[in-house]
């Protein structure tokens, strides 16, 4: 089962000064930037996803966060996507190239934005090894199976508008001279009609199957879902699931014959979880998780920033307290702090991201005595230093910091790299 990380432009600046928190004085955005795979050795994941949406922008498609330039989607095209991602060197020869649509940008439009041709030419021309043909997502999933007859108009249009994709899609891949594996995409409104549309896919001609669909569900139904596919279908055709957001619970899929699946979720949780922003291995093989310390820059982060013109803050107090809490911390890290000493440091300056939001000082008493037991932990165990990865060793405390995005991205790559081995046991463990 191989894992693919989702492109989402994330790279980082190598010459970063952690100390001063300011670029490399040569640094230009991505031309001297690197990616996790240019840091880790192996890299952190078996393959990239880049979604079309992402790079070309159509009429009705919703911008987001990860939105390639004119001049990037050209480049991209010019020079080839494993080029364009510097996933071109010898050690990832065998490694995947995925494309898809990226069909949630476009998911409040009648049809999807990109045509069979449109999406054949692109994959073609910037050299991916696998893509998918344009899919129209359906949100729901009735365990109920409902049938067709049942169903809103707009359901069964999405149904069939993905089935008639995908047949023109694969003729015009194979007079192409078939450039690329060309890979089905799976939508439906429950197990059943999954199934369905799985089995009229490896009718076409399809050996490589991508369900789509599945950001929102829950392990449970994902799991009827498959069961329900692999009933239909021939064991020896491929599966890849689209936007596996439970990447976590992987070792619940490893009987469904998966092939593949794409996620972005060990990156994201660095900076987006509440909790666990930081993966370590026990040593029986599980994932387990850490909190890292908030310290964000009291001149720039938009909470405190808020609160200071609001006049609830001091802003010279604030920088003080943020500078301590560095300063401790990294002392701690040398040996020259205690534990104590630096919680009382980052807690004494995390205060300020509670305060001030409501008049409800219980509410918030509770809220940071939670934050504490969590940060202690971190402290406590000092995780970072166990860590034999690149990006630990190479930053050391500063993997652990929330604060800004070369730290968090960093933190990020850590993550993808410690879910990957991972990974890689669970299949061990299965066989």
């Amino acid at each position: 089962m191989k894992f693919l990380y989702s492109d989402t432009q994330d790279y980082v600046d190598p010459e970063y000064d952690f100390v001063n928190d300011r670029h490399g004085p040569k640094r230009e955005r991505y031309w001297t930037d690197a990616y996790a795979h240019q840091l880790m050795n192996p890299a952190p994941y078996d393959g990239l996803l880049v979604s079309m949406s992402a790079v070309r922008q159509a009429e009705g498609v919703a911008k987001s966060k990860v939105r390639y330039s004119t001049k990037e989607e050209q480049r991209l095209l010019r020079d080839g996507v494993r080029r364009f991602l510097r996933f071109n060197g010898p050690q990832f020869d065998e490694l995947m190239l995925m494309g898809d649509c990226g069909a949630f940008a476009y998911v409040n439009l009648s049809k999807p934005a990109y045509s069979p041709m449109e999406v054949v030419e692109f994959y073609s021309q910037a050299g991916f090894t696998h893509g998918v043909s344009p899919d129209h997502i359906i949100f729901d999933c009735n365990l109920a199976n409902p049938p067709t007859a049942s169903m809103p108009q707009e359901t069964i249009e999405r149904f069939n508008i993905t089935l008639e994709n995908a047949e023109e899609f694969l003729r015009l891949s194979r007079s192409e001279g078939r450039p690329f594996v060309a890979m089905g995409p799976v939508q439906g409104w429950s197990p059943e009609s999954m199934a369905d549309a799985a089995l009229a896919l490896e009718k076409m001609g399809y050996r490589y199957l991508a369900i789509g669909g599945l950001v929102p569900l829950k392990v449970n139904v994902i799991k009827e879902v498959l069961a329900a596919i692999r009933r239909k279908i021939l064991s020896t055709t491929e599966i890849h699931l689209l936007g596996f957001a439970k990447a976590d619970w992987i070792q619940e899929f490893t009987g469904f014959g998966i092939t593949s699946f794409d996620s972005t979720s060990p990156l994201i949780r660095a900076f987006k979880d509440e909790k666990a922003n930081y993966y370590a291995e026990n040593p029986d093989g599980t994932l387990d998780y850490y909190t890292a310390i908030r310290i964000p820059q009291a001149i720039e982060n938009t909470r405190l920033v808020h609160g200071t013109k609001r006049g609830l803050f001091d802003p010279e107090n604030l920088v003080g307290k943020e500078q301590l809490a560095l300063f401790t911390l990294r002392e701690y890290d040398r040996g020259k702090s205690s534990a104590s000493q630096t919680l009382d440091a980052v807690m004494d300056y995390h205060q300020f991201l509670v305060r001030g939001e409501c008049d409800d000082y219980a509410k918030q008493d509770v809220a940071l005595a939670k934050t504490r037991l969590l940060v202690k932990r971190t402290i406590d165990e000092m995780p970072w230093k166990r860590c034999a990865c690149e990006i630990c060793q190479a930053v050391g405390v500063d993997v652990i910091i929330f604060r800004s995005s070369n730290r968090n991205k960093r933190r990020g790559f850590h993550n993808l790299g410690v879910y990957h081995r991972h990974l890689k046991r669970i299949l061990e463990n299965a066989t």
